[in-house]
């Protein structure tokens, strides 16, 4: 039976990418030894598109208001891009503390989390 899922960020810097997620997003942890946290995530979803390129992931966390967390996360010194408005939903990248990106977005379609 499948419990969960894993996600792992290879980061140049991951002291400052495990900070900003226990600390800014105020993400819970458990420390699986030697300060390697692990982070529970918000109820999560998958999607498969199609692409040239083999073993491409994205990581992309979901909101209600994506202006309310834009500007929660500048607040807090985050640094956010052009907000891009899709016919699915509007999107930012988030710049992580190591110099990564990750995506934020508010969906404007059902999504498999308010379904089940």
């Amino acid at each position: 039976m499948i419990t969960g899922a894993h996600v792992v960020f290879y980061t140049k810097d991951a002291e400052a990418d495990r900070a900003f997620f226990r600390d800014v997003l105020s993400f819970r942890s458990v420390d699986a030894g030697g300060g390697w946290l692990i982070f529970a995530l918000p109820p999560s979803e998958a999607a498969f598109h199609p692409a040239d390129q083999k073993d491409a992931v994205e990581f992309y966390l979901m909101c209600d208001d994506l202006q309310h967390e834009i500007r929660s996360l500048q607040a807090r010194g985050i640094q956010c891009s052009a907000v891009s408005n899709e016919r699915w939903g509007s999107i930012t990248r988030v710049t992580l503390p190591s110099g990564g990106k990750m995506g934020l977005y508010q969906p404007r379609h059902l999504t498999a989390i308010s379904n089940s």
